[in-house]
């Protein structure tokens, strides 16, 4: 009985503390799964953070927390505690006193794991609370696997079968640090695996928000085990290092399944590999998530319940189109229309829609699929991106027969798409007549909710803004801190700008009037452009104007 009082007192502390309200802690209590802590039920509605929830903790069990970036680490002492207790219970061990040691533990709750501990290390324990992603981190680090590497190195190699071995038996170093590798990316919520050989070493990094930074570096002498490795688990050739090659991994690490897209490019210094992680689990299909504000949602969602006509996405690679399209799709997914798309590579597979994959070595690409598709009496077509003029001929076609079209396109701005598509060889009438809505799409960087604190907007940012009619106060901006690796940003959000096709921008269009004709139109419709959007998201205290500034220009 005590438990349940215990856990009624963490809502009403943390509504007292006033980071959610009454009714947010009612819907959690609803929704959250039988034996899940209320805790975990808020961090993964995203309504707290898990710093937050520590300080709340922290008051109502009285143990301190503790943050671990750059403690200073006894690494003897991880001797005590076996990754795969580590990993399980979520402890790392911090210093040692006498016959006392002390743990961080990301549940300071959890009476099993801290008897579990105290009889498998002879210690009384003591314990402070640190988040997930810290002790994660720590394990990920300290845990290493460099002895064996060593070890592995000094190993004369007797034949290749030793070496085969190596590459996948379970318990060997190499696989070790493979799967080490993609379980810290996918813990560090990853977009982007590199795997970079340089002269006289190989560099890994990872693309965290939209950023690359060095996680690790490695001898040169493992690139071609690493190398070798992945592609075993790609099932690509491994003998094969002189032309690209593209495959699929899939595996579950510590009981995460993770999706990975490889692609291996031969360079002067070996083999280069990049592997873009899936993030199946994300909350891609919902597209009130994706946040558009409510002018543009409302826009958006009229251009895609429309029977006809081209819906165009454009952003360059890494802007989150994809995420856009098939929140898109999911939207319009059901019993009574026939939805076929035609991908390069299909990335996420979604029920109950017929996805194609392009493969131009037997002459399926784009325009082919698209063709073949119209001959399977589909609703809404969705072609991955036109890069061509055949491409974008069949998909005009296909809107004018009665299809909804939607698809992705490679430009700065919504309505630069317009004249991209004329410049593609397509008759301007015919552009004007199938395009129905584009919208313009970029990630920027979230500030970080830990360490947020409010600035004075700078002169130049006021001006920016009264340029745009609007008003700021407050800028929010991130100090750094540990689980924001000292950037000050956690996480991106999305801006947009959605232009609507009417009469009068399809009547310049034919006529051939210019961008800037286009544009005027535009803003006498009242279009939130992207500068726009961004700094109202700024105003919401979301991002920073540097970050709505690095991806969009305003004119």
């Amino acid at each position: 009985m005590k438990q349940k009082q215990t856990r009624k007192r963490l809502g009403d502390l943390i509504v007292e503390a006033g980071l959610i309200t009454e009714e947010q802690l009612q819907m959690a209590l609803q929704d959250k799964l039988p034996n899940q802590k209320l805790g975990d039920a808020l961090l993964q509605k995203g309504l707290i953070t898990e710093q937050q929830l520590i300080e709340v903790l922290e008051v109502q069990l009285g143990v301190p927390h503790i943050s671990l970036y750059g403690y200073p680490f006894e690494t003897n002492l991880f001797s005590l505690i076996s990754r795969d207790t580590a990993s399980r219970n979520l402890v790392v061990p911090l210093r040692k006193d006498g016959d006392k040691l002390l743990v961080a533990m990301a549940d300071p709750m959890d009476f099993f794991a801290i008897d579990d501990l105290r009889l498998s290390t002879g210690f009384q324990i003591e314990k402070v609370i640190a988040t997930r992603d810290d002790i994660v981190r720590t394990i990920n680090k300290f845990y290493d696997v460099d002895e064996d590497f060593e070890e592995m190195m000094e190993k004369p190699k007797n034949g290749d079968s030793n070496q085969e071995e190596s590459l996948t038996d379970e318990s060997s170093p190499i696989v070790k640090l493979v799967n080490q590798i993609l379980l810290s990316a996918v813990t560090q919520k990853a977009s982007d695996i590199h795997v970079d050989p340089q002269e006289t070493k190989v560099v890994v990094r990872y693309r965290v928000d939209g950023i690359l930074r060095v996680e690790r570096t490695l001898p040169k002498n493992m690139q071609s085990v690493l190398t070798a490795r992945i592609k075993i688990l790609a099932n690509l050739d491994i003998t094969e290092h002189r032309v690209p090659q593209d495959g699929r991994i899939k595996v579950n690490v510590e009981y995460y399944p993770i999706d990975l897209r490889v692609s291996t490019l031969p360079t002067v210094y070996g083999e280069k590999v990049v592997m873009r992680i899936l993030d199946l689990s994300s909350s891609l299909t919902d597209i009130e998530k994706l946040s558009f504000n409510k002018v543009n949602l409302a826009r958006f969602k009229q251009l895609i319940e429309k029977p006809n006509g081209i819906v165009l996405i454009t952003g360059p690679t890494g802007s989150g189109k994809s995420s856009t399209l098939y929140a898109a799709l999911n939207k319009m997914n059901n019993e009574s229309v026939n939805i076929i798309t035609v991908e390069d590579p299909v990335e996420y597979r979604l029920e109950g829609i017929s996805q194609i994959q392009v493969n131009s070595n037997v002459g399926m690409t784009f325009a082919a699929g698209l063709r073949a598709i119209l001959r399977q009496d589909p609703d809404i077509v969705m072609v991955g991106e036109i890069r061509d003029r055949e491409t974008a001929e069949t998909a005009v076609r296909a809107s004018l027969t009665g299809h909804l079209v939607l698809s992705t396109l490679h430009t700065n701005d919504a309505i630069s798409s317009i004249n991209r598509l004329i410049d593609m060889g397509v008759e301007p009438f015919l552009v004007a007549t199938a395009l129905t809505g584009v919208v313009a799409q970029r990630l920027v960087r979230k500030v970080c909710r830990d360490c947020a604190e409010a600035h004075e907007p700078s002169n130049r940012e006021l001006e920016m803004f009264a340029k745009r009619g609007l008003k700021i106060e407050r800028i929010m901006r991130g100090k750094g801190c540990a689980s924001c690796n000292m950037s000050g940003y956690k996480g991106r959000v999305a801006i947009q700008e959605v232009v609507v096709v009417d009469d009068e921008i399809r009547r310049l269009v034919m006529n051939g009037e210019s961008v800037s004709k286009l544009r005027q139109v535009a803003v006498q419709n009242k279009t939130i452009f992207l500068v726009d959007d961004g700094l109202l998201k700024v105003k919401q205290g979301m991002t920073t104007t540097e970050e709505v500034l690095r991806v969009a220009i305003p004119e």
